[in-house]
């Protein structure tokens, strides 16, 4: 279908109507006119804000992934050490991304159903000595949220050059403090809890990484020392989205507007009501345990007796969407994203019904 009338996917998330708005305005060069520069360093601005953080940002055209890998390769020469703390999918893929790229990787691996230990990334960092660690702070197939802060102190502590964070699915959502954290590069998509489309990412990178970036001098599309300096040259390293970045500028006033303790309390009403209803219908969370769940995402096991494929077919006939997962959680758990311009009680409750009503009918 082309639009859902009950939209709760964890991701593109419903976009507000002033943001889709941003897109109609015929722009002029942004090569050329003066305008575009404010307009990128008014988002890099909002995007400080949100990600509590004073380090510079550099805004790519291109879905998040632009942003995962620009920063690996622009970090990260081959035979260079990589810690990855793997608690789902894309934990273990960054691994895997870096191995890719020719890094020596050891994972750090927990339950799909876990968050992050400390103790054992800690130990893991004293036997590896890392140059980079690498974690996920919301593992969304999972629906989980992992201790960011936690291991950016033995980042810290331990003298590892290099922290990556990929808060694709958490910034807007729930608190991600970049600085305190210690957080080197802090990777953001536009399509989550921030209510854009998908074709923005970013990437708050701290001074200590742009030297390791300057370093490695990374050639390539998607690399980040281009942006080290492009708003003060006027110069970017390719043509940019002036209408995709007027939009992110709107969704992230929205925002801001609201404030951000308001929005992550929103978050986490919604949370709540969403894992009540869920119980109180019959379903079991994943993880089992409340305490590790996303603020923004409610990761629910499928009924046996109804199957992955017929309760997605039953909850579209609906106009519903929702998420399946995937690796190894692919048919046995699915995905209730309440995540920014979806994270309303009345959208929820309103969800919850249906699904209440198609497993009745079981």
């Amino acid at each position: 279908m082309l639009t859902y009338t009950i939209p709760l996917v964890p991701g593109p998330t419903r976009v507000p109507e002033s943001v889709r708005r941003a897109y109609l305005t015929d722009y002029a060069s942004s090569d050329l006119e003066p305008e575009y520069c404010q307009l990128y360093a008014d988002v890099q601005a909002q995007l400080r804000t949100i990600l509590s953080t004073g380090n510079q940002i550099a805004i790519m055209t291109g879905e998040g992934m632009i942003a995962l890998w620009g920063a690996l390769k622009s970090c990260i020469q081959p035979g260079e050490r990589v810690l990855a703390v793997s608690t789902g999918v894309f934990g273990h893929g960054i691994g895997e991304m870096a191995a890719a790229i020719g890094a020596e990787v050891r994972w750090v691996e927990f339950g799909y159903d876990e968050i992050a230990d400390p103790a054992q990334v800690e130990k893991a960092i004293q036997e590896f000595q890392p140059k980079m660690v690498t974690a996920v702070h919301c593992e969304t197939p999972s629906g989980t949220l992992n201790p960011a802060g936690s291991i950016g102190e033995l980042v810290h502590t331990y003298g590892v050059p290099l922290y990556y964070v990929d808060a694709v699915a958490s910034a807007g959502g729930t608190p991600v403090l970049a600085d305190d954290w210690h957080i080197d590069l802090c990777l953001i998509g536009t399509q989550k809890a921030l209510s854009a489309f998908p074709d923005l990412a970013a990437v708050a990178v701290s001074e200590r990484a742009w030297e390791i970036i300057a370093q490695v001098n990374y050639p390539g599309y998607d690399a980040l020392l281009p942006y080290r300096e492009a708003l003060q040259k006027r110069w970017f390293p390719y043509t940019p989205a002036w209408a995709s970045l007027a939009a992110l500028h709107e969704a992230c006033r929205l925002i801001l507007e609201e404030g951000l303790e308001r929005v992550y309390a929103r978050h986490t009403q919604v949370a709540q009501l969403c894992r009540e209803r869920a119980r109180a219908i019959g379903l079991d969370l994943h993880p089992a345990r409340e305490a590790g769940c996303s603020p923004t995402v409610t990761a629910l096991m499928v009924p046996e007796a109804m199957g992955w494929e017929r309760l997605d077919r039953q909850l579209r006939a609906h106009s519903m969407g929702v998420g399946g997962s995937l690796g190894p959680l692919a048919g046995q758990v699915f995905r209730i994203g309440h995540m920014g311009a979806q994270a309303q009680p009345e959208l929820v409750e309103q969800g919850m019904q249906v699904l209440a009503h198609v497993l009745s009918n079981r």
